[in-house]
């Protein structure tokens, strides 16, 4: 999922670097206005958690691997606007310091997984998650799924902008692969959500202004 360096052509990388900054920008203002300081220690735990996830890869099929995303879950349990800015922050160090994933790349990764993945992902939570716990386990489950696939529609979009492969075969390959890891994402995601409850009803779904 994360696209490396030299997988995107310069029109394509720099408009999305451009893009990604100031949307990057305004949700670190929300997050600033509207975040509660005695759930800073819940951020950290969580953002470890994702970070740490995201470096296992799993067997999909023929030689391919998926890993967590994990911005559904950061976005029911700190809010999208918080989320976007914890998996920013997740996607520089691993460009930084573990080569996962292009610097010259990285609006892209933070557009597909940080922007578009968070918000697509808590849109079942926020049109479900108040109609009983079975509903909310359904949406825990849906945003995870769609989180990773409507990241990953967006990087088979970009890498065939970029020419890198006829469109038809991208598509079909990264989508393909993607629903079957989203199945495990949205299955991680609702079990570790069902945990987190357990600890505390209240480390779920944060009220947050639209």
């Amino acid at each position: 999922m994360h696209i490396p360096d030299g997988f995107l052509s310069v029109p394509v990388w720099a408009a999305l670097d451009l893009a990604a900054i100031p949307s990057v920008g305004h949700f670190v203002r929300r997050t600033q206005r509207s975040f509660e300081d005695s759930r800073i220690p819940l951020l950290g735990v969580l953002g470890s958690f994702v970070f740490a996830a995201q470096m296992i890869n799993f067997p999909v099929v023929a030689g391919t691997s998926g890993h967590l995303i994990g911005g559904a879950l950061l976005a029911f349990t700190l809010g999208p606007s918080a989320a976007t800015v914890v998996m920013t922050a997740i996607l520089l160090v691993q460009a930084l310091v573990f080569q996962d994933g292009g610097l010259l790349a990285l609006g892209a990764n933070v557009i597909n997984m940080a922007v578009v993945g968070v918000w697509v992902g808590y849109l079942p939570m926020k049109l479900l998650g108040g109609r009983g716990p079975r509903l909310q386990s359904v949406a825990a489950f849906l945003g995870g799924w769609l989180s990773l696939m409507a990241a990953a529609l967006l990087a088979a979009a970009e890498l065939s902008l970029s020419n890198m492969a006829p469109s038809g075969p991208l598509f079909v390959s990264m989508l393909g692969i993607h629903a079957v890891t989203g199945v495990a994402e949205g299955l991680i995601t609702a079990a570790t959500l069902t945990a987190i409850q357990r600890l505390n009803r209240s480390f779920v779904l944060p009220s947050e202004a639209t």
